[in-house]
């Protein structure tokens, strides 16, 4: 059962957590990684360096987005892709993240919360949040 008080502060929350995350994923391959070491990681891992950039960019901005409600459920669906490559690039380092090279549940953790995002919606505070396609079409008679 869903407490329709309480369901737009929680996707608000889970809205805070996951915009947090992808900004602070941007941050550290920005400043920690640096944009040069992760064009060498993605090279390493099969993928070509020219990714770097869009991937950065699109982690930060699209995390202000879902962060500040800007039509953040349009975003997390952008950005499904990009955390399931995530996963495909840890699937083979094991379960847990901490393993060497990073495990998959963490990144499989995002996805699925990325897509629950899309579900539920922006919630509470949201700039301009954005509908659900289904909620658009009109009910079968």
């Amino acid at each position: 059962m869903i407490d329709n008080r309480f369901a737009p502060y929680g996707a608000l929350g889970l809205r805070i957590a996951l915009g947090l995350m992808f900004i602070a994923h941007a941050y550290l391959k920005l400043v920690i990684f640096t944009p040069a070491g992760f064009t060498g990681f993605l090279g390493q891992v099969g993928l070509p360096g020219f990714l770097a950039w869009p991937i950065m960019l699109a982690e930060l901005i699209g995390g202000i987005a879902i962060l500040v409600g800007f039509h953040g459920r349009l975003v997390s669906l952008a950005l499904i892709p990009i955390l399931l490559g995530a996963l495909s690039v840890h699937a083979g380092n094991g379960w847990v993240f901490n393993a060497p090279n990073g495990g998959w549940e963490y990144p499989a953790f995002l996805a699925l919360t990325a897509f629950a995002h899309v579900l539920i919606g922006d919630g509470a505070l949201a700039v301009i949040g954005s509908r659900s396609p289904a909620a658009t079409k009109p009910a079968l008679a």
